[in-house]
């Protein structure tokens, strides 16, 4: 089928030319109201970024993601392999909300959140910006042959990326060895941590070859978000938008003339100057509509609104609005999809912090020894064998702790001593006996509950099955 005159845009991406190699950006440096209100929230984020490895709460580390270990902290919260029910449930509480963010806001996340949009623009572009210049003199610069001033100017921003992309890669590298490690890792010896230092390495080079060299092509090409908005989107999804009725009107766009009634020319408000494709990072033009590379920020916006001004125009010709609105001037509505997508968000919200408030700081589990049978011992007494594991959530040592039975009348009894202690954010296990007389077991198995004491302090209650005969009467 072919591809409509004014739709053949969509047959190649921007950063690729007719002759499939790439087509370099070099987007004009951009400034206005959004930009000002991106930048504020950019530097937030990035400080919030840098620093959340070594905030600790209660001594719990804020962000931690150690797989390795398997050992999590959420907002300062610590999460075991046994609480992984939790973070699967957080997990998708953030799709969900991206996914809601994206049917009302289309890709707002990726211009005003998304840290490869926040590093690039507001970090490795303004390196850029001040060492080689704006747009017109960033392109002369590539024109240049490899002489002195091309030769330091590209040795210093190559070396200065590099640096950056070395304390990312530190940073990276805290939220999933912790921060107190790489602090200890950095102030000793190099020699005694090699294995860490390669992947350390290895991690910077990643970086530096994602914001040197394939820059918006990660936006592009390898993220799959925005291939998933394709299918969020809809006519009423606000997005940073052309609005083309006003744009083009009955002749269409036009450049701009002195003193001319483009009124009574019917001519579009749009002045084709241009600007709105210089300054886009992903080098697309935002009047062909909606589009894969467009990450929403905002650029284009601040850019008209400057050109409109200067001719006396209204501004907003680049605005955030929802196809319905520019096509039919029809307000925002909260749609069933929204509803429907805010429900479940608000019930996985709900159920998250349920969990959260009946979540022990302990946990412990007991079994029974496998392969292994009750003991007959004297007095009509039954004997089990356990395997058992105490787990320690909190930042302090938990003492003097023991076993007692809650809902029968017997005895534990641990293999190496009675009473222990389980080390913080760890845990103790080893093996104990239960004992119950014959005259306490109504069936041949029975559930029994353990309280787990410190002291004389219950801090948690398990259950377990004991064995008897079949013929315990």
């Amino acid at each position: 089928m072919e591809t409509p005159k004014n739709e053949h845009f969509r047959d190649s991406i921007s950063t690729v030319n007719s002759e499939g190699k790439r087509s370099w950006v070099f987007p004009k440096k951009p400034s206005g109201k959004f930009f000002k209100y991106r930048t504020y929230v950019s530097y937030f984020l990035l400080a919030f970024l840098l620093t959340a490895p070594f905030i600790k709460i209660n001594g719990n580390q804020f962000l931690l993601f150690n797989v390795l270990e398997r050992r999590f902290n959420i907002f300062g919260f610590p999460f075991w392999p046994q609480d992984f029910h939790l973070l699967v449930i957080s997990m998708i509480i953030g799709v969900v909300f991206i996914i809601l963010f994206t049917v009302v806001f289309g890709r707002i996340f990726c211009g005003w959140i998304c840290p490869q949009t926040i590093f690039m623009e507001m970090v490795f572009r303004k390196i850029e910006y001040l060492i080689e210049g704006d747009r017109g003199k960033q392109m002369r610069l590539d024109k240049q042959p490899w002489k002195a001033e091309k030769i330091r100017k590209r040795i210093l921003k190559w070396s200065l990326f590099f640096i950056i992309s070395f304390i990312i890669a530190n940073v990276f590298l805290a939220y999933l060895i912790g921060g107190d490690q790489l602090i200890s890792y950095i102030t000793g010896n190099p020699s005694d941590h090699v294995s860490t230092l390669i992947s350390l390495l290895i991690f910077t080079g990643v970086f530096y070859f994602i914001f040197t060299w394939f820059r918006e092509q990660v936006c592009i090409i390898a993220c799959p978000y925005g291939r998933l908005q394709g299918v969020l989107l809809d006519n009423k999804t606000i997005n940073v938008a052309y609005d083309y009725v006003r744009g083009e009107k009955e002749t269409g766009r036009a450049k701009f003339k002195k003193n001319e009634d483009r009124a009574a020319t019917g001519k579009g408000d749009c002045i084709d100057c241009m600007q709105c494709v210089h300054v886009c990072p992903t080098g697309i033009d935002i009047r062909n509509g909606t589009q894969l590379e467009c990450v929403n920020c905002t650029a284009c916006i601040d850019e008209c609104d400057h050109m409109m001004e200067k001719v006396g125009l209204p501004t907003g010709l680049i605005r955030y609005a929802s196809e319905e609105n520019i096509s039919k001037k029809a307000p925002f509505k909260f749609t069933a999809r929204i509803k429907g997508y805010t429900a479940v968000l608000a019930i996985l919200i709900s159920v998250l912090i349920g969990m959260l408030f009946l979540r022990n700081d302990v946990e412990a589990t007991i079994l029974r020894l496998p392969g292994q049978l009750y003991q007959h011992k004297e007095g009509d007494v039954i004997s089990n064998i356990y395997t058992y594991k105490v787990i320690n959530k909190t930042t302090h040592t938990i003492e003097d702790v023991s076993y007692k039975l809650l809902s029968h009348k017997g005895k534990i009894e641990t293999v190496t001593h009675q009473n222990f202690e389980v080390p913080k954010q760890g845990l103790a296990e080893g093996t104990l006996f239960i004992e119950l007389h014959q005259s306490q077991m109504k069936q041949e198995k029975e559930k029994i509950r353990i309280g787990v004491y410190s002291g004389d302090k219950l801090i948690e209650t398990t259950t377990t099955n004991f064995l008897g005969p079949r013929s315990y009467r």
